[in-house]
Order: structure tokens, then sequence, then C-alpha cells
């Protein structure tokens, strides 16, 4: 075996490139080197190139079509397409171009006539192939060129492997390890590549440690020309969906589905889940023996509280279990309004409402009701959550208020 296989098989190894695509790419760089410096306008260079000899042919290839008619004269432009000029006269209809009609090409198409002058077998459709002298400097020239176009190809290569492969990863969770900040962005390693976490897919104060792993939503990977960009996420109410189809096998094999995710990340998220066969405890089976799945759940999204609630059919079911750990006393429900009247006893008044609301803005959002909360004792509303919006976009709003309201501070006192 030649040094260079061994070198093109070690390339292939490094870069995870199948053998032919390394060829081809040393072909097309030594093709481009030769029209570089010894080829014509008209013609349409290829190589063939033998790695145990390490040496090149090169051929002029053109597809044989039909003779042009005679009044047809075909020129190229700068940029080497064909103009095709009519010297005779034509009728308007006969000046309209079909979308479909073909355009004679002087590059990569020869007419039957001048085919046949080389090789009078030759037939439309088949390949006229002249191989062309390679002058003894083609090498030496030729070298940075083909160096180039080589380098470059690889990269484009290898970056297409990694966006096919991390393409297929978008919406799934994957594990990173964090590599630096930049700014408000995180950056995460993922192996081949790495992801960016913005300040809106971030946990608001959750710490991202250089070296911790972790574990990340790809939320999105686009191909741009600085390569594959893999945007991640830590708050989206899919990682939450993820880690428990990873954390608890019924999640993963369909016994229990999740209906319906409200999260607030890193403060508190309820999960509405569903058992789709019998003899099947879903609360019980997300919880796990001695609330060993949820609590491993619980650490890997660094302390955020999950409420396990029970979905029903019911509307009025469904929301007395959303608003848990508050006992409610009775539901009123207006379907025209999507709204729900919610009455509890007053020593239970706190537990619904939850600290600055949360809890049924949960719930709302979770339910997707808008929901009224009226104290038994006086029969006044206490809490009334209007819009079913998401929860973590209300809260976000509100912290950029108040940094805003915080940084307007300061510069007044400067």
């Amino acid at each position: 075996m030649s040094e260079i296989i061994s070198a093109i098989k070690q390339i292939c190894e490094e870069k995870n490139l199948s053998y032919d695509s390394v060829i081809m790419t040393i072909e097309s760089a030594l093709a481009a080197a030769y029209r570089k410096d010894y080829g014509e306008k008209n013609q349409n260079i290829k190589v063939d190139y033998d790695p145990m000899t390490n040496t090149s042919r090169v051929f002029d290839i053109k597809a044989v079509v039909e003779d042009l008619p005679p009044e047809a004269e075909v020129e190229l432009d700068e940029e080497g397409n064909p103009i095709v000029k009519e010297e005779i006269e034509t009728s308007e209809l006969e000046t309209e171009l079909d979308e479909d009609e073909h355009r004679f090409n002087p590059k990569t198409e020869i007419e039957l006539t001048v085919a046949r002058l080389t090789d009078p077998k030759l037939n439309i459709g088949d390949e006229w192939k002249v191989e062309l002298p390679t002058k003894e400097e083609y090498g030496r020239m030729a070298a940075q060129t083909a160096k180039q176009v080589i380098i470059q190809r690889l990269r484009e290569a290898e970056r297409d492997l990694v966006f096919g492969e991390y393409k297929s990863k978008e919406k799934e969770v994957v594990t990173g390890t964090v590599q630096r900040r930049e700014g408000r962005v995180i950056l995460v390693d993922l192996g081949k590549i790495t992801g960016i976490i913005l300040p809106d897919d971030q946990v608001r104060g959750e710490h991202y440690n250089y070296g911790e792993r972790i574990k990340v939503y790809v939320k999105e990977v686009n191909n741009t020309p600085k390569g594959p960009e893999i945007l991640l996420s830590r708050a989206s109410d899919e990682i939450l969906k993820k880690v428990f189809a990873l954390e608890i096998p019924e999640v993963a094999n369909g016994l229990i589905e999740i209906k319906a995710v409200a999260r607030e990340a890193g403060n508190r998220s309820k999960v509405a889940v569903e058992a789709t066969a019998e003899n099947i405890d879903p609360i019980g089976s997300c919880v796990g023996q001695r609330g060993a799945r949820i609590q491993t759940i619980i650490r890997e999204l660094s302390g955020e509280k999950i409420d396990i609630i029970e979905y029903s059919n019911d509307p009025i079911q469904f929301i007395t279990n959303a608003l848990s750990p508050a006992k409610i006393t009775s539901v009123e429900l207006n379907t025209e309004e999507a709204r729900a009247k919610v009455r509890v006893n007053s020593d239970q008044l706190s537990l619904a409402i939850g600290k600055s609301g949360q809890n049924v803005r949960l719930a709302a959002y979770l339910t997707d009701w808008k929901i009224d909360i009226v104290e038994n004792e006086s029969g006044e509303v206490k809490e009334s959550f209007e819009e079913i919006e998401n929860p973590a976009t209300a809260i976000e709003e509100t912290i950029n208020a108040e940094q805003e309201t915080i940084e307007n501070e300061e510069q007044t006192e400067e």
C-alpha cells in the first residue's frame, strides 16, 4: 500500500469521511489547478487520479448533442454562459422562448458532427472524452491550488457530516459539558461541535460551571457559512418532557402519556400525565419508590419543583387536580368564555393562589382555562388569572421589567 493511500485512509478515519469522497475531492482540486493554469474557456476539465501511482490523467469531457441549425451562432458571456444570436428574423410566436427549451453550452456539449471527427462511432447522448496533455510544470504549479481546494472541500464535507448528525438530534435531549461563558451566552461542548445557550434559553438562577455535565434540549440546528450552529435550551418545556422519558421507562414506552406541561423554568412546573394501559398508576410511576425517580429529574433540573398531576377529560376534575395541593370546594364552568370559578375555604386560599399567584397561573396554563379563585366565606374573587399564555414568558417579561427599573435607577444615581 502506497504512503498516499495510507494518508487518505487516515484522513477518512479522522474526519469520518468515505474513501471515494476524498478521492473525488483530490480530483476536483487537480482539475481546478489545471483549469487555472492551462485550461481554455470552453473546456470541461475532469481528472482521473490514481493514488497507487500518484499520477493523474486530464480529460475534456462533453455530452454529444444534435447539430445546431446553421443560423445559430453561439458565444459565451464573461461568466461562461452561452449567448445565442439569431441571424434570421422570426415571428413573435417563434421568438417566445419555451421554459424547457434547451440552450447549447459549448463548455459541456459538443455537436455530433464535430464529435465524430475524433470518434466516428459516437451518437447523440454519448460522452465525448479527449485526453489533454499534462505539462511538466503541472505537478509543481498545481500543488498549492490543489492543497487549498482539498482543505476547503474536506472542511465542507466534515461540516456537512456534523450538520447531518446534529440535525437528526433536533428536538431531542443530549448531554454536553459546559465549556465557557461569552458575555451572556453559554458555550456547551457536545463532542464534535460546540452548541450555544442564548440568554432566553437559560434558567434564571442556574449556574453553569466550567466542566459541568448538563442535559440540554437541541432547540434548532442551522447551517451557516461558518459551519453548523446548534442552539440549545435549558428553559424549554420540551426538555422536561424528554427528561421524563429518559428517567421513567413507562413514559418512554408509552404506558404513560404526558398530556400537558406548565413550567416556570428553575422555579416550579406542573406535569399532567395519563395512563394508557390498565393497572398503571401514572403518578406513582412518575414519582418512583420513595420518590427516587422524580428526585433524579429534580436534580437534573437544578432543584426545580415538579408537581405531577393526573389528567382527566372532565374539565372540573382536571382543574381540581391542577390546583393541588389546595383542596377545592367546587368548580363552576363558563364554557363560552373558557372560564372557571373555583371556590375554596379561607384556609386553602393561599395554597390555591400560590406564591405571587404561581399555583393558579400554572394551573390555568396547564388546563387552558381562565381561573377565578373565590373564597367561600366572603364570596369575593381573591385571584383571577386572565391570560392563558406560557408562564415562562410572563415571568421573563417581569424579570426584564425589574432589570430595566434597576438599570434606570442606577443611571439616575450616577
